[in-house]
């Protein structure tokens, strides 16, 4: 069978994780991305459809190029057409957007458009869609703002959520990027894409009959949104409640405020006994190991240390934004 992806947005995530992964896996015999900044398109094509991440680790910063990708420009017409022949014949597609908001913008060039133009003309024996906004019902909110094709030519397709707890960013300052040891995106371009190492993604199980995910490595769950409320009410949370310390207390970056031991037993004692205590009693039924009291408390450790890693360079200001959507 032959599988192509498509995604949209060229973001971290998009370029770090989905597209990296469709990569690595070795199934795909063709990457597309649909992308409206169009400086960035030019730089990928100058550089034959390769570009790198940086990816975060313990011990380090690691390079590694992700080749052989095509994007194209969904405002222009021709790349619009060769984005809605991509979807036609995708096994597997990702939305990396800003928001859910964003899903019909930009009416003929938005993602929803060219999703049901390219749906209705379906070859590929099954689409599975991977929503990567940070909403706990993106797929749901996707589907609907596609109309519904019914009867024998009815394009078998299924939207899946996905619990993405990999901290991730576009790095633009060139002393950053610099003190870092970052590889721009492609050569001379201003902007790096920097993705911490961890990898443990949650996708909702996929139904479509004899179909196999190109994508692996994802861990498939019958239910998604207990774990998409750990990430929200833990992971999320807590990395906002450092950020609002660690403003108040000046400090500039997430690694300063991480080495601060009073604000880190504040923030260990919000994530274990606050969000840790709500989830594991909520989901008990689960008998999931995560809502157990030391399975939460295993949890709530590796993403406290993840958060101090100095190699993300992650700043107050970023994990600290859009405060009222976070507080809401």
């Amino acid at each position: 069978m032959n599988r192509i992806f498509t995604g949209f947005g060229v973001g971290p995530i998009q370029a770090g994780l989905f597209v990296r992964e469709a990569a690595r896996s070795g199934n795909f015999d063709r990457i597309v991305i649909g992308e409206i900044d169009q400086t960035l398109i030019d730089a990928v094509r100058r550089n034959k459809g390769r570009y790198q991440v940086n990816i975060a680790e313990k011990g380090g910063i690691r390079e590694e190029a992700i080749e052989g990708v095509e994007v194209y420009n969904p405002s222009i017409s021709t790349d619009r057409r060769k984005l809605i022949e991509s979807v036609s014949m995708s096994t597997e597609i990702a939305t990396c957007l800003p928001s859910v908001s964003v899903y019909k913008s930009g009416a003929l060039s938005s993602a929803a458009s060219i999703l049901e133009a390219g749906l209705k003309k379906q070859s590929a024996p099954g689409t599975l869609i991977y929503t990567a906004e940070n909403n706990i019902r993106a797929a749901e909110i996707l589907s609907l703002s596609i109309p519904v094709v019914e009867g024998k030519d009815a394009p078998k397709v299924q939207y899946l959520n996905t619990v993405i707890g990999k901290m991730s960013r576009v790095v633009s300052s060139p002393d950053e990027m610099e003190a870092l040891g970052l590889a721009p995106i492609t050569p001379g371009f201003p902007n790096a894409f920097l993705v911490e190492a961890f990898n443990n993604i949650l996708v909702g199980r996929s139904t479509l009959k004899g179909f196999t995910p190109g994508i692996s490595s994802f861990m498939e769950k019958d239910k998604l949104l207990p774990y998409e409320e750990a990430k929200l009410f833990g992971h999320v949370a807590i990395h906002a409640l450092l950020a609002f310390l660690g403003r108040y207390k000046g400090f500039a970056r997430m690694a300063q405020v991480c080495e601060n031991k009073v604000l880190m037993e504040i923030a260990r004692d919000a994530f274990i006994h606050e969000s840790g205590r709500a989830l594991c009693k909520k989901y008990a039924s689960l008998h999931d190991p995560l809502f157990t009291k030391q399975g939460f408390s295993v949890y709530a450790t590796d993403l406290l240390e993840r958060m101090a890693n100095p190699f993300l360079g992650d700043t107050v200001e970023r994990a600290g934004r859009d405060i009222l959507r976070k507080l809401g």
